[in-house]
């Protein structure tokens, strides 16, 4: 350590040649918000200086704009459905090199396993991934997950060093509560970064889940909750995903004042969404079209994330900082052309230039434990004629609760394809309890089939949707047969199928097969199945079980209204 130092020294002095000189480069300052044309030196993997300087191997980036590798400030790596290294592959090419990410999905599925698999999966990928423990395993006391982990079995993961903090709490009225044990989680987290996943929390509520130490959020929606937030000391991440998109409404509140307590985030995006509209390079070109100072984003994507999340040897041009750098051919389209992590060129021209390891998972195969279900489970007993139902929003996690009319035939819900109603299931699929939630969902449009997937966040059991109760017997055995995945039935038939072997929620395809098929079932669900165009079939679909996000969820015991935070049911009452 001592010897490199004092090499890394040396080269900034300009008394030996660096490892690496990139020359010529229109170099982003995120401190002074400027650009400055000179070289980047760089040693053993650091910044040893800015200026003028000579290398053993240079370089010549002609006038090229030169950025700090981008930061993801939270995603979860299971919702690309894809091994972390094809994960790395999509991304590192986009400039991406550090990621926040929140192992919760697979921890919900398989506990520590699960958490384990993705800390040595990421551990050998050439960018680097820091991790936050799960908070909530499961998310709340209304659903069945596969795991639950307390705070002493999150205790001893702190002493990795990939693990910098508490992830999301979303189990927001236990911390307003002061409940013991989300208390002991809180307090177990010590001088860690502790985040946030707290919608439309107000007024002394919101002073409470601050108070307790959470110091960032995701889940603003709308201009005032991001205000509220920021005037509490609050980082906002502002989230740009594949189901929910909030930055062209965020983006409206950075100014110069607040924008230093902004950064990107993605949170939950599909391979098809990675490989055509990019990761937080999408995030910065949404940006400056929003009206956003092109610098002032490259810092957002940047310095503060990193110095959101403590990581002090990132995010930055400037020397001592880590050499992850993108090459940007403008501040417009943000296509970079080279990508460096720690001074060594790891993707050029769209593609990866280097060997990414992948490490097996096949421990954590055979997971969807179902007890048996027929057509007759998916029956919808009701007393009423008015009926409680979750309604869509577009491009949204919030859901609304509206009362509608419906037919009721011998003390049973009868399908009506003239009205948009749709019977959703929520089934138990770690233990085998046989617990099935049912309900009815408005705004989906899906005709003559099913849909079924066993990604339905947090606590990943079964949810099936449907116009028909054979389909959705059909789709929820096929997914039992195959370990997990997606899959369209229609008419008796199965249309296609993705299995997703790791938990029920990860392939071991290639992201390319893998964005192939989806995409092939993405037009198979909107032209066979008629789902509206104004809905992502899968995405949509497997956060309908969330029972954190308002305003009405549905689990495998039953719907639940977010608001009340209780269950309620599903008839109508006075």
């Amino acid at each position: 350590m001592k010897n490199l130092l004092s090499k890394r020294i040396s080269v900034a002095a300009g008394r030996e040649a660096a490892d690496l000189v990139l020359k010529n480069a229109r170099i982003i300052n995120v401190f002074t918000s400027s650009i400055q044309e000179g070289d980047v030196a760089i040693q053993d993997g650091y910044i040893a200086g800015v200026g003028h300087y000579e290398g053993k191997e240079e370089i010549d980036l002609q006038g090229a704009y030169l950025s700090p590798g981008l930061i993801d400030g939270h995603v979860h790596l299971e919702s690309a459905m894809v091994h972390p290294a094809e994960f790395a592959k999509a991304v590192l090419p986009r400039g991406t090199t550090t990621i926040i990410a929140d192992p919760h999905e697979i921890a919900n599925v398989s506990g520590i396993k699960g958490i384990q698999f993705l800390l040595e999966a990421s551990k050998s990928l050439p960018m680097t991934v820091k991790m936050m423990l799960p908070s909530c395993v499961p998310a709340t006391n209304f659903e069945n997950a596969g795991a639950v982990l307390n705070a002493e079995d999150l205790a001893p993961l702190y002493q990795d060093a990939a693990i910098i903090g508490l992830g999301e709490m979303m189990d927001y009225p236990g911390v307003i509560q002061g409940r013991e044990d989300i208390l002991d989680k809180l307090v177990g987290a010590k001088d860690k970064v502790i985040d946030g996943h707290g919608p439309e929390i107000q007024h002394r509520d919101l002073n409470a889940y601050v108070a307790a130490g959470i110091r960032t959020e995701h889940e603003c929606s709308t201009e005032k909750e991001m205000e509220d937030r920021l005037q509490k000391g609050m980082y906002i991440l502002i989230r740009e995903g594949s189901a929910a998109r909030n930055l062209t409404t965020l983006s409206k509140v950075v100014n110069r004042d607040n924008s230093r307590r902004c950064l990107f985030c993605t949170d939950d995006k599909h391979p098809e969404d990675l490989l055509q509209r990019g990761h937080i390079d999408n995030n910065l070109r949404m940006a400056v079209q929003a009206g956003i100072d092109p610098i002032t984003a490259i810092q957002m994507a940047s310095l503060n994330a990193a110095e959101c999340y403590h990581l002090r040897h990132l995010g930055a041009i400037a020397p001592g900082y880590q050499a992850d750098l993108v090459v940007f051919e403008d501040l417009q389209d943000f296509r970079a052309t080279k990508v460096f992590q720690k001074g060594c060129l790891v993707a050029s021209e769209g593609k990866v230039q280097t060997t990414i390891p992948s490490v097996s998972a096949s421990h954590l195969h055979h997971t969807v434990n179902l007890s048996p279900v027929e057509q007759k489970n998916f029956r919808l007993p009701i007393s009423s004629d008015t009926l409680q139902v979750i309604q869509l929003q577009p491009h949204s996690l919030v859901t609304q609760k509206k009362l509608r009319k419906v037919n009721r035939v011998d003390g049973f819900f009868e399908q009506d394809h003239r009205l948009d109603l749709l019977k959703i299931a929520v089934i138990e699929r770690h233990r085998r309890t046989g617990n099935m939630g049912l309900g009815l969902v408005e705004g989906f449009g899906l005709k003559n089939g099913a849909i079924a997937t066993t990604i339905s966040h947090d606590s990943h059991n079964l949810i099936v949707i449907g116009d028909n109760d054979p389909d959705m017997a059909l789709a929820t055995e096929t997914l039992r047969k195959v370990g997990g995945g997606i899959t369209l039935c229609h008419q008796g038939k199965v249309l296609k199928t993705l299995a997703l072997p790791i938990a029920g929620l990860i392939s071991e395809e290639p992201i390319d097969q893998v964005h192939q098929q989806l995409e092939e079932m993405i037009h198979l669900a909107h032209d066979s199945l008629s789902v509206s165009r104004s809905v992502d079939p899968f995405m949509t679909l497997s956060f309908l079980a969330l029972p954190v996000i308002p305003e009405i969820k549905l689990t495998d015991m039953g719907l639940f209204d977010v608001s009340q935070f209780q269950f309620i049911p599903l008839e109508a009452t006075d």
